[in-house]
């Protein structure tokens, strides 16, 4: 397994108590001195980090990679990387935040899978604590079908659909339209949304623009995140729940809001994109993983 920082760095402390955590799990960790340089907003140049990528993706002992954090740059790798060479090789590539324009590149364009799951700053370094370890070990083995119930969500439509999962953080999924790289999930799919301390209005605009733009009307179910510091200060006002419910309601199949993937207010759970799930949006809501994502 080979840690990368496709987007921003972090403290070298959280990165070796990631790689510990990594290897306590069994899995034999390493990375490249890429992951410890700097440029202006991320780890390095954006042609170190694309190489470092798609040098560790080729290398055949590399069995998965892992995103060092979030933060900024992830795009910036899009038009640098080999499609075709990533096509051929396929493996799991692990994170969220930022990292979503390369889970979508890989989901939406190269017909890779990958995990919406923990990064190695502030998720791995803090053990079991900062991530839910059963999703991120049984999905990086493939060990399915895995039922993750969500008993703190909220359902906004009532039913039960199963498609293919595709999403990610809203900002960096409207970011991407308009590129040759955008988020375009295929027709049937469930999505996936999520985003940390959004106002309440910009959820709103950005879930408005996902409906404009045809991507909504693809789907048959909508799983919303946990949107920790999306609600107005003050508790006054809209909140963020109230944002998505208005911006969906022209949805016709199931959603359910309070998933904890991405940014979470606990422990990260792990999602597979590009395989198939099962959305029961009905007394406690759940997801149920069908598919295997490893390839």
């Amino acid at each position: 397994m080979a840690v990368v920082a496709p987007a921003s760095g972090c403290p070298g402390d959280e990165l070796e108590r990631g790689i510990a955590e990594l290897r306590r799990l069994g899995f034999d960790a390493a990375y490249s001195p890429v992951v410890a340089a700097r440029g202006l907003f991320s780890a390095g140049s954006p042609a170190e980090r694309a190489r470092d990528f798609q040098t560790a993706w080729t290398d055949p002992s590399v069995s998965a990679l892992v995103a060092l954090r979030g933060g900024y740059g992830s795009a910036q790798l899009l038009p640098l990387l080999d499609a075709g060479a990533i096509a051929a090789s396929p493996k799991l590539f692990v994170g969220y935040s930022d990292t979503t324009a390369i889970l979508t590149w890989l989901t939406c364009h190269a017909g890779v899978t990958a995990l919406h799951g923990p990064m190695v700053d502030r998720r791995l370094s803090r053990g079991p604590a900062g991530y839910d370890e059963a999703s991120f070990v049984r999905l990086l083995q493939g060990d399915v079908p895995l039922d993750l119930p969500c008993p703190d969500g909220v359902v906004l439509h009532e039913g039960e659909a199963a498609g293919p999962l595709f999403g990610g953080t809203l900002t960096q999924l409207t970011a991407s339209l308009g590129t040759p790289w955008a988020f375009v999930p295929p027709d049937g799919s469930v999505l996936f949304l999520e985003d940390v301390n959004e106002r309440p209005y910009r959820i709103h605009r950005m879930l408005t623009q996902l409906v404009q733009a045809g991507l909504v009307s693809r789907a048959r179910a909508i799983v919303l995140g946990q949107m920790p510091g999306c609600d107005e200060p003050g508790h006054g006002g809209p909140t963020a729940l109230d944002a998505a419910r208005d911006a969906l309601e022209g949805f016709g199949g199931p959603v359910f809001a309070g998933f904890p993937s991405g940014h979470t207010t606990g422990a990260c759970v792990s999602l597979p994109f590009g395989t198939t799930v099962r959305v029961h949006a009905q007394g406690p809501p759940s997801l149920r993983v069908e598919e295997s994502p490893v390839a």
